[in-house]
């Protein structure tokens, strides 16, 4: 466990081997004397030197993971006109909710008079690579961009690990455990050294127990009604993603024991491309997709499967008030006689850093955090 859900909302971290308890690590402010502190020691501090290591080991697991899955790596763009976030941006007049974050907007362009965006994930491009004819699963490493202020598990910048392929929505989702399996076994192999450096032994054997092996799966109406039954506060009862958060994602692992995979989320409250799992009896459409919460932490792997006909997809895009001119290359996608369903995930890199080592915040997962302060160096 990185976190404790405490009795007044607060989410208490509990240590590591070189960062102390704090009660309220959600109230931490996220400073510039802070960052400008930490890497003037980057040259003292070993900390910095394990962290690297843990990093490379990540990288080099995942790309062998890939490879022997026969997944081909996607070179794609940071630049996009096509967000997959868009609610934030174009639905805030016709959703009540959406969980969306901005995206980070670029001034100008040349002068095109478009709007253009830093990319905050590579999942359209990487839906298009597959209908390139004998592709059938493809990954991508990189940087995503939101703008949010960071707190201590959000950074501006971070690393995604993605993934798409033509498969169905649970063998995607295998796909994903078997990921962060790989990884941690990986890392228990050939980085033992640098766990040791954070971790103490009976940490280290919790964390080389896997995800496969120890996890819970939940419909998001079963989540929260086991919040409700734990705190009965009367929030729970709404079925809205606006009242699942950090401390509620620590306190279900902690109820449950277990890594959780949360699937069929609010279809109006989550990315529009998500493809319908099944209604509620209120005729509430739910998302084919799942979070999946590693224990005493936070969501570190957002999967789903994406709407297959253009006529449901056109609608969606309507609903959240998309520019058709700027999504034309996707909504189009459907018509093309190489489409195939696919399903796909992203990983959170820095997110992942932070529970297998239990850092404190997200910004000390990472050896050159990007917040929404100058960023410096």
């Amino acid at each position: 466990m990185v976190y404790s859900a405490s009795e007044n909302g607060n989410v208490k971290y509990l240590g590591n081997k070189i960062f102390p308890a704090c009660d309220a690590i959600n109230n931490r402010k996220i400073t510039q004397e802070y960052l400008d502190q930490r890497f003037a020691s980057i040259t003292t501090d070993q900390m910095f030197y394990h962290l690297s290591q843990i990093d490379n080991a990540i990288f080099q697991a995942t790309v062998e993971y890939f490879i022997k899955r026969k997944a081909q790596w996607a070179n794609l763009p940071l630049t996009t006109r096509m967000i997959s976030s868009p609610g934030e941006v174009y639905a805030g007049q016709t959703l009540d909710y959406t969980t969306d974050t901005l995206p980070v907007e670029l001034p100008n362009w040349f002068d095109t008079n478009k709007r253009l965006f830093l990319a905050e994930s590579s999942q359209f491009y990487l839906e298009l690579q597959l209908m390139i004819p004998k592709i059938d699963q493809v990954f991508s490493i990189y940087n995503s961009f939101r703008k949010e202020e960071a707190d201590y598990t959000h950074l501006t910048e971070f690393q995604h690990i993605e993934y798409e392929g033509k498969v169905g929505f649970e063998e995607n989702k295998q796909v994903a455990i078997e990921l962060l399996d790989y990884i941690i076994e990986y890392i228990g192999k050939n980085n033992r050294e640098n766990l040791e450096y954070f971790l103490s032994e009976e940490d280290i054997q919790d964390r080389l127990q896997g995800i496969s092996n120890n996890l819970e799966v939940l419909t998001f109406k079963e989540a929260m009604d086991i919040l409700y039954a734990d705190t009965k506060d009367e929030k729970y009862k709404e079925f809205s993603l606006k009242n699942f958060g950090s401390w509620e994602e620590v306190r279900l692992t902690e109820i449950i024991g277990k890594h959780v995979s949360v699937e069929k989320f609010p279809m109006l409250q989550i990315p529009f491309y998500h493809a319908i799992a099944e209604e509620t009896e209120d005729g509430i459409p739910l998302a084919k997709n799942a979070d999946i919460i590693l224990a005493g932490y936070r969501e570190t792997v957002g999967a789903g499967s994406r709407i297959i006909d253009k006529e449901t997809l056109m609608k969606k895009a309507d609903i959240f008030n998309l520019p058709k001119e700027d999504y034309l290359p996707y909504l189009v996608s459907r018509d093309n006689e190489n489409y195939t369903e696919t399903a796909g995930f992203g990983l959170g890199w820095q997110r992942l850093v932070q529970w297998l080592l239990k850092m404190p915040t997200i910004v000390d997962s990472t050896v050159f955090p990007r917040t929404h302060l100058t960023p410096n160096p």
